[in-house]
């Protein structure tokens, strides 16, 4: 049974944290990937997500800007969603967009590919409502967070 501990290789983890820092110099927007074995039982998908959100200090960018990428990887589900300053300037099926290209990947079990490719998309799309300044400090660690 696959866990958050072992669900990326090292060298797989080290290319997502690789394609985060590559999206964060097209955006200030802060990208944060969170893997968990399960959702806590009578919690929801997005209930949980939001947790996890505010633990890791998602909510502290100066912009609200940051997105999470939250796996819950036993339970088989994802959900990619962004603080209230990207809601505020992006289409409704912005997240729809993003989120179908993280599932095109992992139905074809490739599942770094589709993180990649959806951190990737992040970092492109969110340049044009938050473009990526000199003086831009990175806010949030790149690093994969688990529990």
């Amino acid at each position: 049974m696959t866990t958050d501990s072992s669900f990326f290789t090292k060298e797989e983890e080290q290319e997502i944290v690789n394609a985060i820092r590559s999206a964060e110099q097209n955006t200030s927007a802060e990208i944060r990937v969170h893997l968990e074995n399960n959702i806590p039982e009578g919690t929801t998908l997005k209930e949980r997500a939001l947790h996890t959100f505010y633990t890791i200090g998602m909510d502290k960018t100066a912009q609200r800007n940051g997105v999470l990428f939250y796996f819950a990887i036993q339970d088989r589900q994802f959900l990619v969603f962004g603080d209230h300053g990207i809601d505020k300037k992006v289409s409704e099926n912005f997240w729809i967009t993003i989120r179908d290209t993280v599932l095109t990947a992992f139905q074809k079990k490739a599942y770094k590919k589709g993180l990649i490719d959806g951190i990737l998309q992040i970092g492109t799309a969110l340049k044009a409502h938050f473009p990526h300044e000199d003086s831009d400090a990175n806010e949030l660690s790149d690093e994969i967070s688990k529990s």
